[in-house]
């Protein structure tokens, strides 16, 4: 019976494991600034991107999905390199409205990589943490547009 539980244990957290890819939750920030100026800065943040979802009365901002070539990744036992090896990213930023007068931006991004996976379908996109590279980028990004809009940005 020891060993029946530990194997459900294992089985357990295999599958819980994959959702702790998205634990690390959006990166919040208030900007000392109207809703417009922080608005159209978080629309300047991303601009690199295509942007799938647009609502400014929601204050919402979704990109496309974006594939980042990753190669001489591998897979298996014998370490095996992904033909097409690749990861995939997109970011949301949502803006709000506060009491103050000020404006809550916050922002994450969603990464998934393209890795072996077994059976009928041998490989599929499986969720990975969001690229500190990227969060940084995101955050230096819109420091700078805010800033080029007079206004200034505070963690929360």
């Amino acid at each position: 019976m020891h060993q029946f539980g530990r194997m459900l244990l294992i089985t357990i957290m295999t599958a819980w494991l994959p959702g702790c890819a998205f634990l690390g939750g959006m990166h919040e920030f208030a900007a000392v600034c109207d809703y417009e100026r922080a608005w159209e800065s978080a629309l300047d943040t991303v601009k690199d991107r295509s942007v799938g979802t647009q609502d400014k009365d929601a204050g919402l901002i979704v990109t496309d999905w974006l594939e980042i070539p990753i190669p001489g990744r591998t897979y298996g036992l014998f370490g095996r390199e992904i033909a097409e090896s690749k990861d995939r990213s997109r970011v949301t930023l949502r803006v709000k409205r506060l009491n103050d007068g000020g404006t809550q931006i916050s922002f994450i991004e969603e990464r998934q990589s393209w890795v072996f996976r077994g059976g009928s379908r041998l490989f599929g996109w499986a969720p990975t943490d969001p690229s500190a590279n990227v969060m940084r980028d995101l955050l230096n990004r819109l420091d700078t547009k805010l800033k080029e809009r007079g206004c200034s940005l505070a963690s929360r």
